[in-house]
């Protein structure tokens, strides 16, 4: 049965759940979100694809899931794949999840959009310094538990690596120098290397060039 996925190509979020999926090998189907002419924001997105108003959103049959990683563990459910292999693994995996939503991809994505798609004259630059601040100490978080291993959770790709790395191939300025964090560095050539894995901007529909 085919997968759908409500996704627009500059979203982070987004790019985990279309990463996991291509990464699965499973037939999916990408859904562009208008995000920046507001459909999130209409009545019928919210009514019809998400109360919260939110991309990205899985569809599977009469199924429909939101946030990136309970679609993540549905699909590693489904395929048997990057969910973990046994209970440690699993918790693990989890730990990753919640701190990569709450310590990077939440303060990254908010810089990315303040510093790239907000209006010049509505970027809060004391703002955009607190969360390249916060960022950082976040990148050495990450940076540091790489330093000996290829990988976050375990001995081979989970989800904990679809989820951290949501936002950190991205190409716009947000305060993240790959360079600057050699073993991030290393981690994001290692994942890309993967079966599957594809640049958000090639995975799903929207770029940022569409409306320059």
């Amino acid at each position: 049965m085919n997968y759908q996925l409500y996704c627009f190509g500059e979203s982070g979020h987004s790019y985990k759940a279309a990463l996991g999926l291509n990464m699965s090998g499973v037939d999916w189907t990408p859904i562009k979100v208008d995000f920046f002419n507001g459909e999130t924001r209409s009545a019928a997105y919210r009514t019809e694809v998400n109360e919260m108003g939110e991309a990205p959103v899985l569809v599977h049959g009469d199924l429909k899931l939101t946030q990136s990683g309970v679609i993540l563990e549905y699909l590693s459910q489904q395929t048997g794949k990057f969910g973990g292999n046994n209970d440690t693994e699993r918790r693990e995996v989890l730990r990753w999840i919640l701190w990569d939503n709450h310590k990077l991809s939440s303060l990254a994505g908010m810089a990315r959009f303040l510093m790239n798609f907000a209006p010049e004259d509505k970027r809060p630059t004391d703002v955009i310094a607190f969360l390249q601040g916060r960022l950082s100490a976040s990148y050495s978080v990450l940076d540091a538990h790489l330093a000996n291993r290829d990988w976050i959770a375990a001995d081979h790709v989970t989800n904990a690596d679809l989820t951290c790395c949501g936002y950190l191939y991205y190409p716009e300025a947000f305060g993240f120098n790959r360079t600057e964090w050699p073993n991030i560095d290393a981690w994001l050539t290692r994942l890309s290397e993967q079966d599957g894995w594809k640049h958000p901007y090639d995975l799903m529909p929207g770029n940022p060039s569409e409306r320059a």
